[in-house]
């Protein structure tokens, strides 16, 4: 049985539109999840509203929405006055314009969701807008409105249907320069970095999602099945962390012979030359792009 939409609504493209529907690329659903209990009942516990000033318990029908202005001053919004904020793209996804994939950074990506054709009639001007755009290489830029926020929508064609991510607001990020500032700028040898980057070269691998296991997923359900048994969990002993102060050329020469590369590394440097310049070029038109920005 198909999950059930999370969106309705048009996608437009100029003057060709389609009814589209959205539903959540990523799921919680199979995480491990815990329940607040009475330790003496082993009963879940429920939550319930409090006010802050009198402690009594507020009821759903006497809890509302507001806006605090200043320190313990709000001014309540109706939920009939937020239906009176009308945003245009209430019911569609307009698309803006296409920009090149390389050029969205990537903290700006937000929440994915599937895009598909709502009904066989949808289905031509579906095909005509997710073909154009495999064509163009670009990806689509465009806004909608989801859990009455406006979004603007990074959209890009995925095997028969569209991929569409929600990005954030340039207020929502913060500024790197606050974080990386404080960053010394230290002489490291061109033997170091060489030694590095032949280290790189032989971790060298294709991104396979695949490949990634959640350990601390599985431990969490080994714990439950134990515990449920019966059985006695044992605490392991904390890790010590070793003593012994390795220089950072050793630690790179120690890591090389460990990965067995030790005899290809002088060659390895004219490789990374390339993907050094190319690594370059790559920020020198993203840093355009921002600035332009």
């Amino acid at each position: 049985m198909a999950p059930r939409a999370y969106w309705k609504g048009t996608l437009k493209l100029s003057l060709v539109s389609c009814p589209v529907v959205l539903y959540p690329a990523a799921t919680a659903a199979e995480k491990t999840r815990f329940h607040l209990i009475n330790r003496e009942t082993g009963n879940r516990l429920k939550q319930q509203m409090v006010d802050s000033e009198t402690g009594d318990i507020v009821e759903s029908e006497q809890k509302g929405r507001g806006y605090e202005l200043r320190k313990g001053k709000y001014v309540e919004i109706e939920p009939e006055e937020l239906e009176a904020v009308q945003i245009e793209s209430n019911h569609t996804i307009d698309i803006e314009s296409f920009v090149p994939s390389e050029e969205i950074d990537q903290r700006y990506l937000n929440h994915p969701y599937y895009i598909a054709p709502d009904g066989k009639a949808a289905i031509d001007a579906f095909a005509v807008i997710r073909d154009a755009m495999k064509d163009q290489d670009r990806v689509a830029l465009a806004k909608i409105v989801l859990t009455n926020r406006e979004h603007v929508m990074a959209i890009e064609p995925l095997g028969k249907g569209l991929l569409g991510t929600t990005l954030r607001y340039p207020y929502e990020l913060r500024d790197e320069d606050q974080f990386f500032d404080d960053i010394k700028s230290p002489k490291i040898t061109r033997d170091m970095v060489d030694l590095a980057g032949h280290i790189l070269h032989t971790k060298a691998a294709h991104f396979d999602p695949g490949k990634f296991k959640d350990e601390y997923e599985d431990a969490l359900k080994a714990l439950v099945k134990r515990k449920a048994s019966g059985k006695k969990i044992e605490l392991p002993e904390p890790e010590e962390r070793p003593s012994n102060v390795v220089s950072l050329m050793d630690a790179l020469k120690q890591s090389l012979k460990g990965r067995g590369g030790g005899k290809s590394a002088k060659s390895h440097p004219r490789r990374a030359t390339g993907r050094q310049r190319a690594a370059k070029k790559t920020h020198r038109s993203t840093a355009r792009h921002r600035k332009a920005g």
